[in-house]
């Protein structure tokens, strides 16, 4: 019997396992990831296999069975499985013993897959054909999406560029994008090689498809190049999957002429991957130049970090991403076919230039070995899989009562994965709006019931309570001027959880019940969603979440801005934020008309502030719009916690806070400030001395020690669980 701890993975890729290329070597690492992550592992191919060189490996691993449709009879004929057909094959496959996480690579079947209830909630989807620019995400596509992402317990993606780019795009893929970056594992023997500085000819290799984009045409003519500039040089070309390109219907004869006849060109056709990877070895610079139009690709190749890993500097486009991966100074970027000539020669004669790319492509390399993936895989299963305390054979009963759940989204998600707890919730459709029967019902089902929003939900259930049932009530800001609290039966609940010492004191004086009733567990922050890497120039930009109403003080974050704009241009604030006149209950108040009047008065009219200030829209987008910010304020007049800092802090911003009652029990006192003038100072002197990057650090551990979604949903488990 499968030890329970043991997860089982279906994996499925819509790629062909006789072709070497990123997306049949992404299959084989998945795999393999699973397998070191602690999972038993199914590989459904989808072609029958002509040549070993990718399955083989994997046949010799415990733990791993690979099933071969075409073999086994599940698929007619020899052509690669349809969308439908592989729906069909997955879906029989499961059905013999149901699997806990389905790994599936490519969009049409992902969305098959997300219109099956069978799959819903375990499919971890993984997209790279996703239109990377905006005019190709149409409403069809975009649904598509939004129904693949509501289908998914996870969505992997390999880049934080795509990413973002999903979050975006696709609000239901925010809170449930996880990198998983490509995977390089080298033979052993292959292990720990240093980079040769040529001594002789100067052997140039690629491997991989031959296609127009990727410029493998171009590269043929290198070794004649080079030697017109007195560099002797030799390209070794691995592979044997030719494009047909409808562009250039030429192109194939061509690229195979080439490839056969090409002065100093070595083509070695296709192989394994362990002996295409020693063929690179022996080279001395690796190719991975590619066509201008891709500079825009939210993909990372493979081949660039397997290069890496292998000692080899690689020629490749100057791009952001491959700056991020490689440092704006790395010697061997190229546009042109000119540049890969200069940069080559360069590295030809020069020891020093050759050594420094070397080393930059090691390093990028040591960040996406099979070991960090397997981690990243096993940190992600033990979050979707909790392991259980009690006994799952009778779980503890939870209620969740409320009308509006967008504050316990995350909580809820946690306690519904525990396996030694059960969940049912019970939406309100209004604040006193529901079905009192089904109330009733699961009143007398339950062991214990939260109530988020201490409103009539809470009253219902004080009165209608079990003596052996536990009653937690969540209460907010807004409540306590309400007069729900002084209507609640204390007696009857068990504790009422405030988000702050300081509420929860104002509860404690306002309602009079005894201080033991009252406790404190804050909000929660998703630090693994919001900790991503800062885009360039962040320390010059200041965050501002969330602009209504007008106690939200937007005025005072102009203040900031404006006096840091004197000093130094390169300061700019971004507001994420609805409108006020988005909201009927601010604008229909006159004297929240009138501040915001003046306040976009006040922008046309100052030259600093018309220029750097910039509204973006709201959404749920905010892990991917942190990025770019470097400071998050929050100069509100009151507030009960305040989430924007915290989840800046997460980014790895530093927040700058105002006096408001009650932040100094939340926050540190180093990061409030008495006014505007003063946080001002505090930016600039910080930026100026170079002392950014520490105090950001130093935030960002703060808030992971207190308000880390993790640490947040510990405290609720040992609630529930008594």
């Amino acid at each position: 019997m499968t030890h329970p701890t043991v997860r089982r993975a279906l994996v499925y890729g819509d790629v062909d396992l006789n072709l070497i290329d990123g997306s049949a070597i992404w299959a084989q690492s998945m795999v393999r990831a699973l397998r070191e992550a602690g999972c038993e592992v199914t590989l459904v191919l989808k072609a029958p296999i002509r040549t070993g060189r990718l399955v083989d490996p994997l046949l010799a691993l415990d733990r791993v069975t690979v099933r071969r449709p075409h073999a086994e009879g599940l698929v007619e004929g020899e052509a690669g499985m349809t969308v439908a057909q592989a729906h069909r094959v997955l879906a029989a496959i499961d059905a013999e013993r149901p699997h806990d996480l389905v790994v599936v690579r490519g969009r049409a079947l992902a969305a098959s897959l997300a219109g099956d209830g069978a799959f819903q909630g375990r499919m971890w989807s993984y997209l790279t054909d996703v239109p990377q620019l905006l005019d190709g995400l149409d409403n069809a596509v975009l649904g598509e999406l939004g129904r693949i992402a509501r289908a998914s317990r996870v969505l992997l993606c390999q880049t934080e560029e795509l990413r973002c780019h999903l979050e975006q795009a696709v609000p239901a893929a925010c809170g449930k994008c996880v990198l998983f970056p490509p995977v390089v594992v080298l033979p052993p023997e292959l292990e720990g090689r240093a980079a040769t500085a040529p001594n002789g000819p100067l052997r140039l290799v690629y491997t991989g498809k031959f296609a127009l984009r990727w410029n493998t045409y171009e590269m043929t003519g290198l070794p004649g190049r080079l030697a017109s500039r007195g560099v002797d040089a030799e390209l070794h070309m691995v592979g044997d999957k030719i494009h047909d390109e409808r562009s250039d219907p030429g192109y194939a004869d061509r690229m195979r002429r080439a490839l056969e006849a090409g002065p100093g060109v070595v083509w070695h056709g296709g192989h394994p991957r362990e002996k295409a990877m020693a063929i690179a070895a022996d080279a001395h610079v690796g190719l991975s130049w590619r066509r201008p139009e891709m500079d825009a690709s939210l993909e990372l190749s493979t081949k660039v970090l397997e290069f890496g890993a292998l000692g080899l500097p690689v020629v490749l486009n100057r791009n952001p991403m491959h700056e991020t991966l490689l440092g704006a100074d790395y010697p061997l970027f190229a546009r042109t076919e000119n540049d890969v000539v200069d940069v080559l020669a360069r590295v030809a004669r020069d020891a020093s230039a050759y050594a420094l790319a070397a080393e930059r492509c090691r390093e990028a390399a040591a960040r996406f070995t099979l070991a960090r993936a397997a981690d990243r895989l096993r940190d992600r299963l033990a979050k979707v899989f909790p392991a259980p305390v009690g006994d799952p054979a009778r779980p503890t009963r939870v209620v969740v009562a409320g009308h509006d759940l967008k504050f316990f989204t995350r909580l809820l998600e946690h306690l519904e994965a525990l396996p030694d707890v059960e969940v049912i919730v019970d939406k309100w459709r209004g604040l006193a709006e529901h079905d009192e029967v089904r109330s009733r019902n699961l009143a007398a089902w339950a062991d214990v019931v939260i109530c988020e929003w201490c409103g009539p939900n809470a009253l219902w259930y004080a009165e209608n309570k079990r003596p052996d049932q536990r009653l937690y009530v969540r209460l907010h800001r807004f409540e306590l001027t309400s007069g729900w609290p002084r209507k609640l039966d204390i007696d009857k609940v068990d504790q009422v959880i405030c988000v702050s010492p300081h509420y929860a004191s104002l509860t404690r004086a306002d309602t009079g019940w005894p201080a033991e009733k009252v406790t404190v567990i804050p909000n929660w922050v998703d630090v693994d969603q919001l900790d991503r890497p800062k885009l360039p120039d962040a320390r010059f930009h200041l965050g501002f979440i969330g602009a209504a109403p007008s106690r939200k003080r937007l005025d005072l974050a102009l203040d900031v801005v404006e006096e840091l704009r004197r000093r130094d241009p390169r300061f700019t604030l971004f507001v994420k934020t609805k409108m006020p006149w988005e909201y009927w209950w601010i604008w229909k108040r006159a004297e929240e008309r009138a501040h915001y009047e003046k306040l976009f008065a006040r922008l046309a009219a100052s030259g600093p502030l018309r220029d750097g200030v910039v509204f973006d829209p709201y959404g749920r987008d905010v892990a991917s719009w942190l990025r770019r910010v470097g400071w998050v304020l929050s100069t509100s007049d009151d507030e009960s916690f305040h989430l924007a800092p915290a989840e800046g802090m997460a980014s790895g911003a530093i927040p700058l806070l105002l006096p408001w009652p009650g932040v100094g029990t939340i926050y540190d006192a180093r990061w409030i400030h008495p006014d505007p003038t003063a946080m001002a100072d505090a930016v600039e002197m910080t930026v100026k001395t170079g002392r950014w990057g520490e105090e950001r650090e130093l935030a960002r551990r703060q808030l992971r020690e207190t308000y880390a979604l993790d640490v947040v949903a510990d405290a609720w488990t040992r609630l529930v669980r008594g």
